[in-house]
């Protein structure tokens, strides 16, 4: 096997066993929770609270984040204290599809370990009908990038490790229609 290759198939696993370090939850209508998980980070990484982390290919492109309030939020890197405030933000006027996560510290600089918890705590935000449909047609994993507000960072941004969310929008309207059949079935 040439070098090349082996370095190409190497970099493809080490992609593919980053940890799950947050799960995103859209089960209630105009609400987006995200919960850290207890997965580490893939490399060490400093950079502003003022930038925060992406959550790259979450959304479907709706820009903005007007009328988002934060309900309950502790959610911050494990090695920096939460501030209670998370804010949201998707840059590109519809065309960038990550979520940005920023001033959640009231430390200025915010920081991961690799092979250390990345994340703790959970957020949940109030947020606009637009934006809750822009995220269930969004992907339901993908990666993280820190620091990075949008899509643009990423090239200069380090790869933490990736996202879940769930359960999935589309199991969720299965889950709907699944109930619907049992009842109609109890019925007849």
């Amino acid at each position: 096997m040439n070098k090349i290759a082996l370095i190409a198939g190497l970099a493809v696993a080490a992609t593919a066993s980053a940890d799950v370090l947050l799960e995103i939850d859209l089960s209630v209508v105009d609400q987006l929770t995200i919960t850290a998980t207890t997965g580490n980070s893939a490399v060490t990484a400093s950079g502003s609270n003022f930038t925060g982390f992406l959550l790259d290919g979450l959304s479907a492109g709706t820009s903005g984040t007007t009328g988002t309030s934060v309900v309950s939020a502790d959610l911050s890197t494990a090695a920096n204290a939460s501030d209670g405030s998370p804010s949201l933000f998707i840059a590109g006027g519809g065309t960038d599809t990550g979520l940005n996560i920023w001033s959640f510290s009231s430390d200025s600089t915010v920081s991961v370990t690799a092979g250390s918890q990345a994340f703790a705590g959970a957020a949940t935000w109030s947020i606009s009908s637009a934006l809750y449909a822009s995220l269930t047609a969004g992907a339901t994993s993908g990666n993280i990038y820190f620091p990075a507000d949008d899509s643009g960072d990423i090239a200069g941004a380090e790869l933490l490790g990736t996202y879940n969310v769930v359960p999935a929008p589309g199991a969720l309207a299965l889950l709907g229609l699944g109930g619907f059949a049992a009842a109609g079935r109890r019925r007849g």
